[in-house]
């Protein structure tokens, strides 16, 4: 078991990390800080615990409904039908929209 010292908005932590899991940590350090300054820099919380205690919510809300999304796929676009751009990832969705624009300029593919 290996130690990590990150910080936490603006706090240093000692935290344990199974060897080998040092980048996934470190990337949940990084979302737990993004969230819980988010939640800091809207100005209506100031207590740490209270923060992390939103964050925590905020986050295990998020994760909720991702495994509801994925346990209940949505039924699949019928032939020639848009899939509803709020379950397209917005890259995607910009990806569809720009492809859309040039193949209406000219009708056809060839």
């Amino acid at each position: 078991m290996k130690q990590l010292e990150v910080p936490i908005m603006g706090q240093a932590y000692v935290l344990a990390c199974p060897d080998g899991s040092e980048e996934r940590m470190i990337e949940a350090v990084q979302r737990v800080d993004s969230a819980m300054c988010k939640i800091r820099d809207a100005g209506k919380i100031r207590a740490r615990d209270r923060i992390a205690v939103l964050a925590a919510l905020n986050m295990a809300f998020d994760l909720i409904e991702k495994e509801q999304q994925i346990a209940a796929p949505p039924a699949p676009a019928a032939e020639g039908e848009a899939q509803a751009p709020e379950l397209v990832h917005p890259r995607m969705q910009a990806l569809l929209q720009r492809m859309d624009e040039a193949l209406a300029e000219d009708g056809r593919l060839i």
